[in-house]
């Protein structure tokens, strides 16, 4: 088996069609399997694949919602691919995963392989980045709208760039790697546990490695709602990750972040 895709589902179905029919169209000509776990959906999102793709997929129901790194760990453990693909489940394939495991094959100091995300109208979205340091993470809130200031920029090549991490919603791994790590931190819920996972790859001496040409789209996104679960998982990073006066410095960076998003959003709302 050469590549295990890895899907966590949760309340998903509207996606799942599209999803599912971009890997077998881009995933010819190589030998893969799909592992879906469901994280407990309340849609109809379990009777769907088990209608009309339970012969092309492998499907696990949890009753219970571990959360994005719990279920991709949970998933991981069915797979049998010499690689590893976490891919949400709001995704479109455009390219063939076939071209970042070539680039793994070709250089075996590469351990976590991304490609360029495109959004819902095809514009260009970050999906890789720099570490979190106290500098980036007060850009975070003065700058720049978004999770940006730690995320990098467009790039003007085609060619791959080293990069520190890989989003999580197309993230290419070898199974060894994963496995030696224990995959992802399960104390990250949601958020951050892609940039975790790739500080610790990294810590093992191996590089990241991001190839800027529109590998897939991805209709998801971070939004106010998702606020407290990012203020806890960046927190997270920085306690396991930053030391010393980096480490105080990170702390307030964030908590003068969140303090000015929550201004914003309260003038936003009574403007």
């Amino acid at each position: 088996m050469d590549l295990s895709i890895i899907i966590v589902n949760y309340n998903g179905e509207k996606y799942l069609s599209d999803c599912l029919e971009s890997i077998e169209k881009q995933c010819q000509g190589f030998s893969y399997e799909i592992i879906i776990w469901d994280n407990d959906s309340k849609d109809n999102s379990i009777e769907f694949l088990q209608d009309n793709y339970i012969d092309k997929i492998k499907l696990i129901a949890s009753k219970d919602n571990l959360g994005f790194a719990g279920g991709n760990n949970a998933a991981a453990k069915y797979a049998k691919g010499k690689y590893l693909l976490l891919l949400n489940n709001d995704t479109i394939l455009l390219k063939s995963p076939k071209i970042a495991i070539k680039l793994m094959e070709k250089e075996s100091n590469v351990g976590v392989v991304g490609m360029k995300m495109l959004g819902s109208e095809k514009e260009y979205r970050y999906s890789a980045g720099r570490y979190p340091n106290p500098i980036r993470l007060l850009k975070l809130s003065l700058l720049f709208e978004k999770r940006g200031s730690f995320k990098t920029g467009r790039f003007k090549t085609k060619t791959p760039k080293t990069i520190d991490w890989i989003e999580g919603s197309f993230l290419l791994t070898k199974i060894d790697i994963w496995k030696k790590l224990k995959g992802l931190d399960e104390r990250f819920f949601m958020y951050a546990e892609d940039i975790d996972y790739c500080k610790r790859v990294n810590n093992l001496g191996y590089l990241l490695k991001y190839i800027p040409i529109s590998g897939y789209i991805h209709y998801g996104g971070y939004g106010d709602s998702r606020q407290h679960m990012l203020k806890k998982s960046l927190n997270l990073y920085v306690d396991i990750h930053i030391n010393g006066i980096s480490k105080i410095l990170s702390k307030l960076a964030l908590i003068i972040n969140f303090k000015f998003k929550d201004a914003k959003r309260s003038f936003k709302k009574n403007s």
